[in-house]
């Protein structure tokens, strides 16, 4: 049974969770701790504990679907009183301090939600981006640098923070090393800047696969191809990548074209492929109806299962 490990954060991360789950792996996936925005912004700077979100968001997409816990923990009170909390965000901050840490704590959600793998911080601290960008300003927070409309020129973390212990030993022991998909600089990046991280992943036999974004991002990649997505993971990750699988969508925007128009109005369009004389590039075409999902009353594009499916069947992890 192949060793995966999953390096990212947010919906990307948790997409490919939901696939991946029901695969004979051994599934890790390591999680960024910068997210400062929504109720994890407030918990982090209320309670002085890593920013829950994105671990709750992952212990759901591994969690046993039929579950009624997977479902409290993932109700958000719509009162404003209670700051539209998310309860599995409050349930995480309880944990943690009945547990004495926030690694602790994820633990013991991993357990009541019987999730099928195993979901790691990258780190037990509290910790802020910072981004220097080309017009020479510096923004700290993770919020503040999505903000400024462009990506960074540099990105760092406000102070060294070392990677817990599971995290490095999960990453040299790797069959296989997932990258993406995810904010690029916000979800993938940041995690490289913890200290272990990048040492582990070049001491790590495993396969290094970059998993690229459907669309750009405003605020983080605009203007962004797939060359110049994979410079970037190479640059911070200090390592030359084996596979990089990017989708064509090239069918589904004759399709539903409206969805890209949807998404131009805000400034993002499909990942361009410019790397097609580069032999490690592996194009995608699958697409099916999941791929299309309703995120409040906007229709939005994610990987599909099927696609997922066929990415880990090229890798030869899908049993």
């Amino acid at each position: 049974m192949s060793d995966v490990v999953v390096i990212g954060g947010g919906t990307g991360l948790s997409t490919l969770g939901r696939v991946l789950k029901r695969l004979p792996v051994n599934l890790t996936f390591i999680v960024t701790i910068t997210d400062d925005g929504g109720s994890s912004g407030r918990l982090r700077e209320d309670l002085g504990m890593p920013p829950p979100g994105d671990i709750r968001n992952n212990l759901l997409a591994l969690a046993d679907d039929e579950n009624l816990l997977a479902k409290v923990f993932s109700y958000r009170f719509k009162s404003d009183k209670l700051l539209k909390h998310s309860l599995g965000n409050l349930i995480l901050a309880g944990l943690t301090e009945m547990e004495g840490s926030f690694p602790e704590a994820v633990a013991a959600a991993s357990k009541l939600l019987r999730i099928r793998g195993t979901v790691l911080p990258v780190a037990d601290a509290l910790i802020h981006l910072v981004g220097k960008f080309d017009d020479g300003t510096i923004l700290k927070g993770e919020t503040n640098i999505t903000n400024k409309g462009c990506s960074p020129k540099e990105l760092k973390l406000d102070r060294p923070v070392k990677a817990l212990p599971e995290v490095v030993e999960a990453i040299e022991k790797a069959d296989y090393i997932l990258l993406g998909p995810g904010s690029l600089f916000t979800s993938v990046v940041s995690n490289f800047l913890v200290d272990g991280v990048v040492q582990a992943i070049q001491k790590s036999n495993g396969k290094k696969v970059y998993i690229s974004n459907l669309m750009t991002q405003p605020g983080e990649t605009k203007g962004f191809t797939l060359k110049k997505h994979v410079a970037t993971i190479e640059k911070y990750s200090h390592v030359s990548l084996d596979k990089i699988f990017w989708v064509d969508l090239s069918n589904i925007e004759k399709r539903e074209p409206e969805i890209f128009e949807n998404y131009r109005s805000s400034g993002a369009v499909p990942v361009k492929n410019d790397m097609k004389d580069d032999n490690r590039v592996i194009r995608i075409e699958d697409f099916e109806e999941k791929q299309l999902e309703v995120n409040g009353e906007k229709v939005v594009l994610r990987h599909s299962g099927k696609s997922i499916i066929k990415i880990a069947k090229i890798l030869g992890i899908s049993g």
